[in-house]
């Protein structure tokens, strides 16, 4: 019974995490063209999270690599527990809260294997984690692909400068906002692909390690559909506070910047869910805008929003890892620990949540900048104070 429990748990709050990573992750694909007015707010978002639901049909690669690789499960490997999956996920969520009440564009996915790998590591030891897969399947992923659609992203910016004579030949800058409305679609149809993917892993890991499913089982279909919903669902109720960083802060993105960004996401995005790379999205998007800023002129890009950007992703996974292995400490004493993190998680995000209040970004205030809003004439350009 108290297994039945824990299982039910982990499947409730796996989809509260694939929630939390859509709002979270709604910048990835629409900020830019909300920043150059390409699409309405409101619009953007519920485009975006129809195209994440029919993305997270398309692949299981990606999920397939959470519930047999990183994490080791079965006869072959080390068992771990839906009790260390809880936890994990209590970490990651309680990570992607903080994270979006800041404003800051994290990675969802690096705070889920944080989460998972501090939870299995407290629970079963470190070899409970594959650390080849980690290194070539996460890091790398994440070392690189920031870089490489950072630099496409630049090439095509200045590239399409140079061909429409810096957007001044007739129609060019409406042309390029039409454009973007394919290729910020093109980002959300990948977004599904790669980040719903990672939740269906961790249920489905959930399973194999229950005994209710087979080890090296794919994502069943229930599994697939409730996590392409959650996800949709967050995505459309929009994560305007990071999309503000994204559009505004990062570079004051115009429409060919947008479409040179997003389209060099989207492309990387999808070959790495085609290779089965779990990497973040949330990343890729943010070096594309990087790249486009550079492509434009160096001077537009914002270096110290860049640099707390960067430093959010150095410390998220040792920071979602710490989050995880002490819920997972607390959790594997009894159902009554377990219950107690549970409880911990949750008043955690109302907390973040009411803080947000305060302070509200929405659709009609997501494109001010702290030098055009009302209230924010002297603040310094700040992620944090920002939100």
């Amino acid at each position: 019974m108290d297994m039945l429990v824990t299982v039910v748990a982990v499947i409730v709050v796996a989809l509260i995490f694939d929630f939390t990573n859509g709002f979270h992750d709604t910048a990835n694909a629409m900020a830019t063209s909300v920043a150059t007015g390409a699409l309405k707010p409101r619009t953007a978002v519920l485009i975006s999270a129809v195209l994440n639901l029919v993305g997270a049909f398309l692949s299981t690669a990606v999920a397939q690599t959470i519930s047999g690789g990183v994490i080791k499960e079965g006869s072959s490997g080390v068992d771990i527990t839906p009790t260390m999956i809880f936890a994990g996920l209590i970490g990651a969520v309680l990570w992607n809260l903080v994270t979006w009440y800041l404003g800051l564009p994290s990675s969802s996915t690096h705070a889920l294997f944080g989460g998972l790998i501090g939870a299995a590591v407290i629970g079963a030891g470190f070899g409970a984690v594959d650390w080849q897969v980690l290194l070539s399947k996460v890091v790398i992923p994440a070392l690189l692909s920031p870089l490489v659609a950072g630099f496409v992203a630049m090439v095509a910016t200045y590239a399409a400068y140079r061909i429409t004579r810096n957007a001044r030949v007739h129609g060019a800058e409406t042309g390029f906002r039409h454009g973007q409305t394919v290729s910020a679609s093109l980002v959300s149809l990948a977004h599904g692909t790669n980040d719903a993917q990672k939740t269906m892993g961790v249920i489905t890991l959930t399973l194999i390690a229950a005994g209710l499913a087979p080890a090296g089982s794919a994502p069943p279909f229930w599994v697939i559909a409730s996590c392409g919903l959650a996800i949709g669902l967050g995505t459309y109720l929009g994560g305007w506070r990071i999309m503000r960083t994204v559009g505004k802060r990062i570079t004051d993105v115009k429409a060919p910047q947008g479409f040179a960004a997003e389209t060099s996401s989207a492309a990387t995005i999808l070959v790495s869910s085609h290779l089965g790379f779990a990497l973040s999205t949330t990343q890729v998007t943010s070096g594309a805008v990087v790249g486009s800023g550079l492509g434009k002129k160096l001077a537009s890009v914002h270096w110290g929003v860049v640099g707390r950007i960067a430093t959010g992703w150095v410390v998220t996974l040792p920071a979602a890892a710490l989050v995880g292995g002490l819920a997972a400490w607390v959790a594997s004493t009894s159902l009554v620990g377990l219950i107690c993190v549970g409880v911990v998680g949750l008043a955690g995000g109302l907390l973040l949540y009411g803080l947000s209040r305060r302070d509200p970004v929405n659709r009609h205030n997501v494109n001010e900048t702290a030098e055009s809003g009302p209230q924010r004439e002297q603040a310094p350009v700040s992620v944090g104070q920002e939100g």
